[in-house]
């Protein structure tokens, strides 16, 4: 059976620039999908539901990925609870509705594996959505991205739309945010490591164009880096150490994104004859799991770095444990390439050539 979306559709990636969008775009690009189009946030706030509407009036795609998100970590989950929630909640009202109003029948909508209950069992299935309490961190995050599944789902069942919710667990790779406020665990590990091994050799100019590169808030000298737990001897890492991750290369994440998009239906992710109809969407990960330490070690090998790791119990941990159950996904004919060491090295290279 061929592609569900031939290589002339019109496809809107929206946050086309940001780590998953900007892979699903290059991953497109190299299946032949040559009518791409995105607008970075300075050109459009897809917030504004008349800058969207106008948007989709001018371009009339013909299908649509929803990658466009306010994301962070657990401090900024935590900190910006209600920018998280009413954001979120806005683009993705903006962009399905739009997206129907304009007759566009396939769209991809990027949701997250924090969507689960915080002590659902694991590994999670789909169907363990709604069945708890969420964790408290990022409450506000999920709920959105659980209403945006929700959406998808409805409009599916009502208007008989292909809208595909897939949730990715935890993802890293080219374009990511190492903002040490705002970041997501991996990246800010490996740059708070690498500024610790820069300031145990004394190599303040590197010190510096790092911080001319990514410049941090409130930080001009290397001692105000203490304040993010970074030494010339040690670094000082958030939590315990003991929550285990699954983490995806979002270049793999991005090739499920397009494998999904362009190959299936609504239909094929429900047994038919269901009386009801729920829990569509798709958990995209690798079915592989590592502990935060092991992680904060693996990066410490990669980049040689020989100073002390310690850990402020003080501060949050997030979900004890958040492993996907990715045999729908593999049902579908997808599995991941990229391993965890292979990633971190890669990411770190990148890190050091941008």
């Amino acid at each position: 059976m061929g592609a569900l979306l031939d290589r002339d559709s019109k496809i809107y990636v929206a946050g086309h620039r940001g780590l998953v969008g900007s892979a699903i775009w290059k991953n497109l690009q190299e299946r032949g999908y040559h009518r791409l189009v995105g607008l970075p946030h300075s050109q459009l706030d897809l917030q504004d539901p008349a800058a969207t509407k106008a948007f989709f009036d001018k371009e009339q795609p013909d299908a649509v990925v929803l990658a466009a998100a306010k994301v962070g970590g657990i401090m900024a989950n935590n900190t910006y609870r209600a920018d998280f929630i009413y954001q979120n909640l806005q683009i993705q009202q903006n962009i399905i509705g739009e997206s129907y109003r304009h007759g566009v029948q396939r769209l991809l909508f990027l949701g997250s594996t924090c969507i689960y209950p915080r002590d659902a069992r694991q590994p999670i299935k789909e169907e363990a959505l709604l069945t708890g309490v969420l964790e408290y961190t990022n409450e506000p995050y999920a709920l959105a991205k659980i209403a945006g599944l929700k959406m998808c789902e409805s409009f599916n069942l009502q208007y008989g739309t292909d809208y595909i919710a897939v949730m990715p667990t935890n993802l890293y790779g080219p374009n990511d945010n190492f903002d040490l406020i705002n970041s997501h665990v991996m990246p800010a590990m490996i740059r708070k490591i690498h500024l610790a091994k820069l300031l145990g050799r004394g190599d303040f100019e590197g010190v510096k164009s790092d911080l001319e590169k990514r410049p941090v808030e409130g930080v001009t000298t290397p001692t105000d880096l203490q304040h993010f737990g970074i030494y010339p001897d040690r670094v000082v890492l958030w939590g315990t150490g003991a929550p285990l991750r699954e983490f995806l290369w979002s270049e793999d994440m991005a090739d499920a994104s397009v494998h999904i998009l362009i190959n299936t239906r609504f239909s094929d992710l429900y047994p038919a004859g269901s009386q009801e109809i729920r829990n569509c969407h798709i958990n995209i990960g690798t079915g592989k799991e590592i502990s935060i330490k092991d992680l904060a070690l693996l990066i410490a090998k990669t980049e040689d770095y020989k100073g002390e790791i310690l850990w402020d119990s003080s501060k949050p941990d997030g979900t004890p444990r958040k492993l996907t159950d990715v045999s729908k996904l593999h049902d579908l004919g997808w599995r991941h390439k990229v391993e965890l060491e292979e990633g971190v090295e890669k990411l770190y290279k990148w890190y050091l050539e941008h």
